[in-house]
C-alpha cells in the first residue's frame, strides 16, 4: 500500500490531522447525516487520492462501515493504493455486468471495503450521471455507514460536478504553493451550485516541517 500513513503509523502527527479532518467533517454535517461524500481537487497532483484513502481509513478506524469508491474512471488510482483487482469495479456495476457486492473488495483494514473504478469506459460522465449511478448509491448506503467517492479534478472534467448532485457533501483538496488561488476559487464556485454541501477544504503541504495536512471550513 502507498500513502496510507493512518494504517502504517496511526499515532503520527499526520494521522492525527486526518482524525481532526474527520471530526470537522462530522461537525460540518451536524444538521444532516453524512452518508455520502466526494473528494476532489482543482487540478492534478494535489494529494487528493492519498487524502481520500487516509480519510476512509480513519472513518473505518472509528468503527463505521465505509465503502471507498474510485469514481475517477479516467485515471483510477485506488486499486494501486489498496492493491486490489481493477478488472471489476464501478464501471462493471454501472453497465450491469456485476452486482455491487460482487464488484467490491474487502481491504485488510477492518470495516473498509473498496470499489475500484473497473475497466475504463468511453463515457465516464454519462455513467456518473445515470440512473444506474443513483441506484448504486442508494444500494451502497443501505450496506454502509459512509460512502466516499474519489473523483477527478473539478477543473479538468465535469465528473465531480455531476456526482456532486448525487451526494451529501463535497471536500476540496488543494496543495499549498502549487494550487493557484484563482483555480481553487473557480473549483469552489463550480461545486457550489451542486446539491452537495461544500464541506470545506484540505490544504496539503502547508508546512512540511510541521503537519502536512490542514483542514479549514468554507
Amino acid at each position: 500500500m502507498r500513502h496510507l500513513i493512518t494504517k502504517s503509523n496511526p499515532r503520527s502527527p499526520i494521522s492525527e490531522q486526518y482524525r481532526t479532518i474527520r471530526t470537522n467533517l462530522q461537525f460540518a454535517s451536524v444538521d444532516g447525516d453524512l452518508k455520502t461524500m466526494l473528494v476532489t481537487s482543482a487540478g492534478p497532483s494535489e494529494g487528493k487520492s492519498s487524502t481520500v484513502a487516509n480519510l476512509a481509513i480513519v472513518f473505518a478506524q472509528q468503527g463505521k462501515r465505509v465503502l471507498l469508491v474510485d469514481a475517477d474512471m479516467r485515471k483510477p488510482t485506488v486499486h494501486y493504493t489498496f492493491r486490489v483487482d481493477n478488472r471489476r469495479g464501478l464501471s462493471s456495476v454501472l453497465v450491469g455486468e456485476l452486482l455491487l457486492e460482487e464488484a467490491t473488495t474487502k481491504s485488510d483494514i477492518p470495516d473498509l471495503d473498496v470499489l475500484a473504478a473497473g475497466p475504463i469506459p468511453p463515457n465516464p460522465s454519462e455513467l456518473l450521471g445515470s440512473k444506474a449511478m443513483m441506484k448504486m448509491i442508494q444500494e451502497a448506503t443501505s450496506f454502509y455507514d459512509l460512502v466516499i467517492f474519489d473523483t477527478p479534478p473539478v477543473l479538468a472534467v465535469t465528473d465531480a460536478q455531476i456526482l456532486a448532485n448525487q451526494v451529501d457533501g463535497a471536500l476540496l483538496v488543494v496543495r499549498s504553493k502549487q494550487t493557484d488561488q484563482e483555480a481553487a476559487l473557480k473549483a469552489k464556485h463550480l461545486l457550489e451550485p451542486a446539491k452537495a454541501k461544500l464541506l470545506g477544504a484540505v490544504l496539503n503541504d502547508r508546512d512540511k516541517q510541521k503537519d502536512q495536512y490542514y483542514y479549514y471550513g468554507e
